[in-house]
Parts: C-alpha cells; sequence; structure tokens
C-alpha cells in the first residue's frame, strides 16, 4: 500500500508549484505571442516604410504623441553603432542573442516555469526577431529613396546587401520639455525634452519585457524559495520514514 505525503502518493512526483499551466500550453502560448508581436511589428513598419517619407510627422494625439519615421543602424530607441561593420556585429549579435533566448525557454518550459516569467522571455525575444528582420531583410526588400515613400520589392533591387538593412523606427512621445536653469552644473542651460527617444513597437516589446523581468526576479523570487524549501523537508520526511520502515 502506498504512503500519501502531503496527500501526493509515494513514488509520485510532487507537482511543481510555480506552473500555472501545462508544458504544451505554455510553448503555445510563447509561440503566440511572439509570433502576434512580430506580425503586428512588421504591418506597421511596412506601413510607415511605404507610406511616409524619412523625416515624415503625423501629430496623432496634441504635441506629445506622434509618428515620426527615422531610420537608423539597428540599436533600440534610435541609437546607431555606425559603419557596415557595426551594423553586421550589431546584426550577428542580435542572431546569437535570440537563439540563446529560444534555448533558454525551452529549456525552462521542459523544467516548470512560471507564465508570468515565460511571457517576459517571450516578450523580449519578440522585440530582438522583430528588429532583426529589419537588419537581415529589409535592405534587400525595399529601395532607399529620400524625398519619396520607399517602395516593397522594387525591380532595381535593395539599397543594402544581407544583413545591413536599417531598423524602422516610428513613435515618437515628447511629452514635456524645458531648459535646466543656467547655475546647475554641467546641464545649466541646456535644453531637456522628455522623452525624446525615436522607437517601434519591437522596442517596446523589449522594454516592457525587461522591466516586468526586474519585477518578476525582485519580488517574486522569495516566493519560489519557500515552496522549494518546503520540498526539500518533504523529500527529507519521505527518506526517515523509508529508513523507519527499514528497520
Amino acid at each position: 500500500m502506498n504512503k500519501k505525503v502531503n496527500n501526493v502518493p509515494e513514488g509520485q512526483p510532487l507537482s511543481n508549484p510555480i506552473r500555472k499551466c501545462g508544458k504544451k500550453q505554455q510553448t503555445w502560448l510563447a509561440i503566440g505571442l511572439v509570433v502576434g508581436i512580430l506580425i503586428i511589428d512588421q504591418i506597421i513598419k511596412i506601413m510607415v516604410k511605404t507610406q511616409m517619407v524619412i523625416g515624415s510627422d503625423i501629430p496623432l494625439i496634441g504635441d506629445w504623441c506622434h509618428l515620426h519615421f527615422i531610420e537608423n543602424e539597428g540599436f533600440a530607441f534610435g541609437m546607431a553603432l555606425g559603419g557596415n561593420v557595426g551594423k553586421i556585429v550589431l546584426t550577428l549579435f542580435r542572431v546569437v542573442a535570440s537563439g540563446l533566448i529560444i534555448w533558454y525557454i525551452a529549456k525552462i518550459i521542459r523544467e516548470g516555469v512560471r507564465t508570468s516569467f515565460l511571457v517576459c522571455l517571450s516578450l523580449i525575444l519578440a522585440g530582438a526577431v522583430g528588429n532583426l528582420i529589419d537588419s537581415c531583410f529589409y535592405g534587400l526588400i525595399f529601395n532607399d529613396p529620400y524625398y519619396e515613400v520607399a517602395t516593397l520589392f522594387p525591380p532595381e533591387g535593395g539599397y543594402a546587401p544581407f544583413l545591413q538593412g536599417k531598423v524602422v523606427d516610428m513613435f515618437y512621445f515628447p511629452l514635456f520639455e524645458l531648459d535646466w536653469p543656467s547655475w546647475i552644473p554641467v546641464i545649466g542651460g541646456k535644453h531637456f525634452e522628455f522623452f525624446s527617444a525615436i522607437f517601434n513597437f519591437a522596442d517596446a516589446a523589449i522594454t516592457i519585457g525587461v522591466i516586468w523581468l526586474i519585477v518578476e526576479l525582485i519580488f517574486f523570487q522569495k516566493k519560489e524559495e519557500k515552496p522549494a524549501d518546503e520540498e526539500k523537508n518533504i523529500d527529507s520526511e519521505v527518506s526517515e520514514n523509508e529508513l523507519k520502515v527499514e528497520d
């Protein structure tokens, strides 16, 4: 007759206390989230690329929410890593980073993971792959005509080789601006604008994922340690009971 420990029959593995749904459901959740973000990201970028001229600006809500079309060499929020070598290095870094994230997500799904933690990593992966698509393929499938909108699959070919495309950015939220008082050291007299960075949907996914991940690690990690300690105590109790039975 099998003994029970915490209502779990002897010999049966304890259920993972941090998993909120099964492996299959978590796998499809991660795939669906990544694919959904990629579709939205690429639709927005292609629409901007084929409907707006570089540098053009469309106010959406007052003076603080704009579509402002720019392109950059591939770093987040409009920051650039200059030169063709810089583009290639950054693109290859994204390829490696995306591959490692995919491997890690598959690993933690197999081992058991809190679903909210999985969502964080899926957001980061989707954002990285979204900008990776621009870097790898946009130079091949778009021309680069300044003063007019770009053409998708132009007859003359694209504007750059593989891995050297530019990332499309468009969201601009200048929430407020001010001039620092002249008496403040270093920044005195300078103009300040928040939020001056121009970004895309993939950047937003990465940022939300990273912030959420930090919150997860700070506030939820301790909650996981308690069930783990309880499981160790249960294992010890089972071992002691087995020794008593043998005696």
